[in-house]
């Protein structure tokens, strides 16, 4: 029977990341050939995963990598099946030196299939998976180049990258910013100018049965009704449709018996709530369009805008 030592232990450890006891096993089992007992935990991940190839893995990791010039990033979630897992280090470097290496592939085919210190990407995850002993699996991936391109991680929830068309001097801060507001808001696009028309008008459609339908219930038991939206995309909005909005508004100020001379100051406050009520699909999906989150009195759009560049892409993953 071969002697297995401590530094065969550790060997075997700094290898394959098995826990100490694991790697014992192995080596015991192998009778101390160090690439068999590599092979018998190999195993023990595929049956592990096999076992486990039908839960959910929602927890885990989002992490980031930009390269040394700036100009291209990679976003992915490592996922796990518990928040426990998903905050360990060892989980955590595991995701950090994967996306290192995503950073050099278009797609998470293309990456799966590619060499990890002599397995592919996709074995090392099985390997891990019978190492952690939860369901391992890379969730969202994303690649994103530009003329300088930055990124926002949170709490290894949530990643995005921003790419802009010049690498100006306050280049970081802005996709930094800018990743923020794709992290927490999301976005499908860049502006509601890019929305199809039939697009807009089917979310509509969807929009108003879903509110008259909560109407009708509301109606039921007595409590207040929605509105039913007329327009959700500044798209929407055409020239007469602003217009008819300062007639109402007018209307509105005459009724309540404002001064007319005052109305002057009144009228845009109210015209530019008028367009904030009637674009709700744009602040979702689009954007520049969005209220920027770290100050809600300008759009994206005019912050961005101020360092004189364009947002060329962005991209976000997420865990669940």
């Amino acid at each position: 029977m071969a002697t297995i030592t401590a530094a065969d232990v550790n060997k075997l450890r700094q290898s394959t990341g098995a826990g100490m006891m694991d790697c014992k096993k192995a080596l015991v089992e192998a009778e101390g050939d160090f690439d068999k007992a590599i092979q018998i935990l190999r195993e023990k991940g595929q049956k592990v995963a096999a076992n486990r190839s039908d839960r959910e893995s929602s927890e885990g990791a989002a992490v980031s990598f930009i390269n040394a010039d700036n100009t291209k990033g990679a976003i992915i979630t490592l996922n796990c099946e518990t928040d426990f897992v998903g905050k360990n280090e060892a989980f955590v470097t595991l995701a950090k030196d994967l996306v290192e290496r995503a950073i050099n592939f278009s797609s998470k085919e293309e990456f799966l299939a590619s060499d990890f210190n002599g397995i592919t990407v996709a074995e090392k995850l099985i390997e891990q998976t019978g190492v952690i002993g939860e369901k391992i699996e890379i969730g969202g991936f994303e690649i994103l180049e530009g003329a300088f391109v930055g990124s926002y991680v949170h709490v290894n929830k949530i990643a995005a990258l921003t790419a802009i068309s010049s690498p100006i001097a306050n280049a970081d801060t802005l996709t930094k910013d800018v990743s923020m507001q794709v992290a927490s808001m999301g976005a499908d696009t860049l502006s509601y100018k890019d929305f199809d028309p039939a697009f807009v008008a089917s979310e509509l459609a969807a929009r108003i049965a879903v509110i008259e339908k909560e109407n009708e219930e509301a109606a039921r038991l007595g409590k207040t009704l929605k509105n039913v939206p007329k327009y959700i995309s500044f798209s929407q909005l055409t020239p007469e449709v602003i217009k008819q909005a300062e007639e109402d508004a007018k209307a509105e100020l005459k009724a309540e018996g404002k001064p007319e001379q005052i109305w002057d100051k009144i009228l845009p406050g109210k015209v530019q709530r008028f367009i904030s009520d009637n674009t709700t699909l744009d602040q979702e999906k689009a954007l520049l369009d969005q209220n920027f989150i770290k100050d809600d009195s300008k759009k994206v759009g005019d912050y961005v805008k101020g360092f004189n560049v364009e947002i060329t892409g962005f991209k976000r993953v997420t865990l669940g």
